[in-house]
């Protein structure tokens, strides 16, 4: 498992110019719209 998983696309504008946001750890910087995010794993769901 990887420490850091990268995003394919910004979740706010869908555009594709992310960049790790230097200011906090696991945060994305969308190039685009300009917004600041970052994504958290919960875990999985098991069904029965």
């Amino acid at each position: 498992m990887t420490e850091r998983a990268t995003p394919f696309y910004c979740p706010y504008c869908g555009d594709e110019d992310l960049r790790p946001a230097e200011d906090t750890h696991g945060a994305w910087e969308c190039r685009a719209c300009t917004r600041v995010f970052s994504l958290k794993f919960v875990g999985l769901v098991v069904r029965s």
